[in-house]
Parts: structure tokens; sequence; C-alpha cells
């Protein structure tokens, strides 16, 4: 028996772009249990289908214009069906979704996600299309209820939005002005997944560096760090994503002397090149950020630092190129992030000279691509032989007689399954096996 024939109003949702995004979805999900709708993994039994939507680069655009193509389909089978698009695409497109897709019934921007249930309830009454998008938040969401996809690890979003007007991102354009979560209201959050038995937990921002700024209290990240790193019930505290230009000593320094704090810096250069930062608005210097690496090395020797880069920048020569590529082989990252330049119509590096053809860019991305790999292969090979904690996650995508987890320091660790370990464990492993992405070894 499906859950169709219990009677259950059903909700599909399709997750496009970064962990605030999937966040996102697991609030439109809780949302949507308010008003008595299960989630189902058949798109074709939905009552609604709800497309989280993410327009940071071109391929996804396509690739979610593409889906959205598709749900005609359903919406012939079943004339009822509410098919939503929301999220950053929605923010910045609406109109263009309305006029070629006809089928949709909802377009919903990134400012007013907390009303899905009015919104919803009000096709549902109505029958009639629904297009709102705010131009900006007026001012911080109220809170809503949640529905955890994971069963040890959950996101807690600590602020929403964007200042820094990289030239090349099209996040404070859809996602608005920064805006922090009162302190009390994080910290109540963590400790309710706590209590529910979740053992990690994530504080998402997009640039979590900035939380506190526009609040009244002197408070910053740092000190909401702090704070959570008292809750005994959370094993590991881990958070995304750090701004160079706003990474400080004092933050390091309370990670140093924290014990649920994970040794895991994800601080993201996108280039090695300081006229290319420059013309990127990133507001640092290679020089500056050298420092930081420094710091965090002396302080916290274990720490893995992984990044963000960004290859065929306008105008980027060969030689910035290759100042990138020396960059990373004196900075050793344990593992780097790497993208294509992707031109976003609405930002200011769109419209800047001395766009590079994508065979130069390709050519450009696997070169780094394949010296960042050497190196983190190297660096992973210094774990052999060594006994790290690992939490479990689950079965391995590829063995089902394997186990996955992470470290601490982020790296994904598989084993054999021995039957004694349960998902939210934390056990020992000893690495006998390093690859790039991987370490493989045994419970001890």
């Amino acid at each position: 028996m499906d859950q169709k024939d219990l009677g259950h109003k059903l909700f599909h949702t399709i997750t496009f772009g970064c962990q605030m995004n999937l966040n996102d979805s697991e609030r439109l999900a809780g949302q949507l249990r308010t008003i008595g709708y299960e989630a189902t993994e058949n798109i074709d039994q939905a009552d609604v289908i709800l497309l989280n939507t993410c327009c940071v680069r071109e391929s996804a655009e396509k690739k979610i214009y593409g889906k959205i193509g598709e749900m005609k389909r359903l919406k012939s089978v079943n004339p009822n069906i509410i098919i939503g698009v929301v999220g950053c695409m929605a923010q910045k497109d609406k109109d263009k979704i309305v006029k070629k897709f006809p089928h949709v019934s909802l377009v919903m921007g990134t400012h007013n996600t907390h009303q899905l249930v009015e919104l919803i309830s009000q096709i549902e009454t109505s029958g009639e299309k629904v297009v709102s998008v705010w131009d900006q938040a007026e001012q911080l969401a109220p809170d809503v209820p949640t529905v955890h996809k994971s069963q040890i690890s959950a996101w807690v979003p600590i602020m929403y939005g964007c200042n820094n007007f990289c030239t090349y991102c099209i996040v404070p354009y859809v996602r608005g002005r920064e805006r922090s979560r009162p302190l009390e209201n994080i910290i109540a959050e963590i400790r309710q997944l706590g209590a529910e038995g979740f053992k990690e937990i994530t504080l998402l921002g997009q640039n979590v560096n900035s939380y506190g700024k526009d609040l009244d209290t002197q408070i910053d990240f740092a000190d909401l760090l702090q704070a959570a790193d008292q809750i005994e019930t959370i094993a590991r505290i881990r958070y995304m994503t750090s701004h160079p230009r706003d990474m400080n000593t004092k933050l390091i320094d309370i990670i140093k002397n924290s014990n649920r704090i994970c040794e895991h810096f994800h601080l993201p250069v996108q280039s090695g090149s300081n006229s290319i930062l420059k013309q990127m608005n990133r507001g640092y210097t290679t020089e500056y950020y050298r420092q930081l690496v420094t710091h965090i090395r002396k302080s916290i020797p274990g720490a893995s630092i992984t990044t963000d880069l960004i290859v065929g920048f306008p105008g980027e020569t060969e030689e910035q190129f290759l100042e990138t590529l020396d960059f990373i082989k004196s900075v050793r990252y344990d593992v780097a992030y790497t993208f294509l330049y992707s031109q976003r119509s609405g930002t200011p590096a769109a419209q800047y000279e001395g766009q590079l053809p994508l065979a130069v860019k390709k050519a450009r991305l696997n070169q780094l691509m394949a010296v960042q790999n050497e190196i983190s292969l190297e660096i992973n090979k210094q774990l052999t032989g060594t006994i790290i904690e690992v939490l479990v996650e689950g079965a391995s995508k590829n063995d089902a007689m394997k186990l996955m987890g992470r470290t601490r320091t982020n790296k994904i660790v598989l084993w054999e399954k021995t039957g004694t370990e349960k998902i939210g464990d934390l056990v020992n492993i000893q690495i006998d096996k390093a690859q790039t992405w991987v370490l493989k070894g045994r419970l001890l």
C-alpha cells in the first residue's frame, strides 16, 4: 500500500545548488508537513512538486530550465498538480519563467520562503497561478519547521544574504543583504537538535564570518562558535562558508581552544593573482591570505585547509594563471574545488572585456586539477598508518559491504563493515591506504 492509498497529500522536492538551497528545501518540507503533506520519492504521485533553483552557474541554469520543461508532462496527466519554481532562479527570472512555462503554478523568490503554506493554500483554494517574489527582505524571516534528511547531521542557518558583491557572483542580487539570526535562536535550535540525537551541525551562511555585523548587540561569529561549543550533546560543529577578508586570529584561536569545532577551514581564495583578486572585488591580497594560513597551521597543526578556485576570469593572462598554480603549490590545500568562470547576467564581470574561449578555460582547469590532485594525494598519504576518529554516516554508495564516514578534518573514510557500527557512532579507523579523495582503513 502506497502513501496515496493512505489518503496523504504528497510532495516531491528537486533541489539544485548549494547547502543553503538544501537547507531551504528542508524548511519548505517542514512547512508542507504542517498542512498534511508527506514527502514522496515518486514524482508521478506528487500533488505538489517544488523545484528549488540555483543560478550561480550557467550550466546549472540550463539544466533547471530543462527540468521545468519536463514537468509539463505531469501537468497534462494531472491538471490539479501544483508545480512550483522557487529559490534563486525564481528570484532572478520570474518573468521569464511565467512566460515560458505556463504549466508552473507557483513562482516564489528567496525572501519569502516562509510564506509557502499561505501561497500553496491560496492556489488550492483559487486554482490560479501565484507569483510572489519580493524585491528584498524587509526584515529577518521568521523561523519555520524543518524536516532534516540526515539522521545525524543538520544544517543550522545563522544568517541570510551577502554584502560582498564579488564581481562574478549573482548571490547578493538574489539573496539580498546580510541578515543575522539572533544568537539565542541559533543556540536554541542547536540545543534542540542535540536533544533529538543529532551528532553534528553545520552553521550556514553565505559568509559566516560576517555574522553579527547587522545586530544591535556586540557579537561576532567567533562568539557564536564559542557559545555553540558549550553544548555537550553535539559532538561536532562545522561551518560554511568563510570569506578570507573577514577571517581573523580571534576566530582561529577559539577553534584551537574548542572541544567540538572541527579542525577544517574552508577558505575560498578564488585566485592566486592579486590583480585578478582586485578585479573580482575580493577585498584581500594573497599576502594577507598567506598570513591566515600560516596562523592556522601554527595554531592547529593537524587542520585541513580547503578552497575554491575560479579559472578563466575575464582577462586572465597565462602569467596570472601561472601565479595561481604557484600559489596552490606553496599553500598546499587538502582539497580545492575548481570551477570554470561562468558569465552571469546581472554581474559586473559579465560585461568585462577579455572573456576567454571555453577551450582555454578548460585547458587551464585541467592543468590546475592535475597539480592539486597530486598535492591532495601527497597530503593524504601522510595519514597512512594513523588512527583517526570517524563519524559513521552510512553505507558506501559503491559497495554495500563498506561503511563511509568523515574525519573531523572533513576527509572521507571507507572501511569494511563489521556489524558493530551504527550510523552516528564515533569510531576509530586505522588508515591503511590513501587516495586523492578518499582514505581507506579498518575498524579498531
